[in-house]
């Protein structure tokens, strides 16, 4: 999903990926975003940092309340300057909007949806398997 209240740069975002070979639904603001995510399964999000009625940082903070595990790219003509950074606005990744914008967003697009999950073992289902391994030992 890719959302942007500039439909210029809507547009244009969208043709490069599409082009990339992704299937992509775009939204012009951060409410509408919510409502198709609500509806359908996205499988990375991508913002710009200025909305209608909600910057970027705020849908993010919006997004991880809803959807903890969803990659969510910012892009921001302002990152630099604002100090924009993956630990202080939620994004996975932060694009700074300049000449190589277009090769940075299909680079991180294509990374974000070829990492792997984290796997981290339920405590009770890892202690279970110890004591399973254990009790195979001692046999």
């Amino acid at each position: 999903m890719l959302v942007d209240g500039n439909k210029s740069g809507l547009a244009a975002r969208k043709s490069v990926l599409q082009e990339a070979g992704y299937a992509v639904k775009t939204s012009d603001s951060a409410e509408t975003a919510l409502e198709l995510l609500a509806r359908f399964q996205f499988q990375v999000v991508i913002t710009d940092y200025q909305l209608p009625a909600m910057s970027g940082v705020d849908f993010i903070r919006e997004l991880r309340a809803r959807y903890t595990t969803l990659p969510v790219v910012l892009i921001s003509g302002f990152a630099d300057a604002l100090g924009l950074h993956e630990a202080n606005t939620g994004a996975d990744i932060v694009i700074q909007k300049s000449a190589n914008e277009i090769t940075h967003l299909v680079r991180a697009v294509k990374r974000l949806l070829n990492r792997k999950p984290a796997r981290k073992p339920i405590a009770a289902a890892a202690a279970a398997g110890a004591s399973a391994g254990a009790t195979r030992a001692r046999r």
